[in-house]
């Protein structure tokens, strides 16, 4: 086990700048864990990363290059070795989480003891590894507007990652889900909970009932703010997670405008900065083996065809998951 197969990348760009190489092994270091991955779940964030944009994530991710050359963050996988001061964990254990910047695209993969959870054997690896990110932004948003059983929801843009996920969990806790999507996958999103769908390039938000929902979720990022906020009930809260935006600040000057526009408001407008939270991933891991909730998983690649993957990724048009299997 001295070198390893892995795609990996040595500066900003599209999907030719990441080639299949061999490369060492990482060893762990003070509280990490090595993992021999399983399968990996691509997310947005993969692609900004890969991309190095918007500009402002190179502040944390590296200037020139990306700091971690191997993409992939959501990652499900066996502990084969362990670094000085882990505890919890033993060689041969099965499990998920987020590793920081990357390094699932990979046969092994480095990641910090605490941002993993146990994996139950009634979750198959393909299904624990698009958890972490898409399913836990979709927790996060919910819990951050306190949804009820009871409360009508609506998700814009319902039929990616977070957006699937986001329809599952409100259901989940109850609510009447209405959901907007593409008209291609109206049924999906139907299946997967929400009472009404709607056709989102041919229903504006105009067409909506004013005011006629306790808790927005904007995951398409899309819309007009006043637009969004126009939905919102007196006492409710809509959700902003999407993270795109523009080519230099991304989603920050729409964050800022949120901001002001929920200054004595009624109806605020809350940005969703989502990170990694272990007690999430236990929540939506237990979810999932009780069978009440499920990813959406387009397709999986093998590690061989991972390119093909970060393709599909990088063309936007991804309906839920797309998953990246190791043998």
């Amino acid at each position: 086990m001295n070198d390893m197969d892995a795609w990996i990348q040595t500066r900003y760009g599209g999907v030719d700048e990441v080639t299949r190489t061999r490369i060492d092994v990482p060893q762990p270091r003070r509280g990490e864990v090595l993992l021999r991955v399983r399968a990996t779940g691509l997310n947005a964030a993969d692609r900004h990363i890969m991309t190095g944009e918007p500009l402002l994530l190179r502040s944390a991710f590296g200037w020139s290059r990306p700091k971690q050359p191997v993409r992939g963050i959501d990652v499900a996988g066996i502990v084969v070795a362990l670094g000085p001061e882990v505890s919890g964990f033993a060689v041969g254990d099965e499990v998920v989480g987020e590793i920081p910047g990357g390094g699932g695209l990979a046969e092994y993969a480095i990641a910090p003891a605490g941002r993993l959870v146990p994996r139950p054997a009634e979750v198959d690896p393909v299904t624990a590894a698009a958890l972490p990110i898409a399913g836990g932004t979709a927790w996060q948003a919910l819990r951050r507007a306190d949804v009820a059983s009871g409360d009508r929801v609506l998700a814009l843009g319902a039929s990616g990652g977070v957006g699937t996920f986001t329809v599952q969990l409100a259901a989940v806790r109850g609510a009447e889900v209405h959901a907007s999507c593409s008209e291609r996958n109206r049924t999906l999103v139907a299946s997967l909970g929400a009472s009404t769908t709607y056709d989102r390039r041919t229903v504006r938000l105009a067409d909506l009932p004013e005011r006629g929902f306790d808790v927005v979720v904007d995951i398409a990022g899309d819309s007009p703010l006043r637009a969004v906020r126009r939905l919102v009930r007196d006492g409710g809260s809509a959700v902003l997670v999407a993270g795109e935006g523009g080519r230099v600040l991304g989603p920050i000057p729409r964050v800022a405008r949120a901001a002001a526009l929920s200054v004595f408001s009624r109806r605020p407008l809350h940005p969703l900065a989502a990170t990694a939270k272990p007690e999430a991933l236990r929540e939506l891991l237990a979810l999932a083996a009780d069978g009440r909730i499920a990813p959406v998983v387009e397709r999986t690649w093998p590690l061989a065809e991972a390119g093909a993957a970060l393709a599909h990724l990088a063309a936007g048009r991804t309906v839920g998951k797309v998953v990246v299997t190791v043998e």
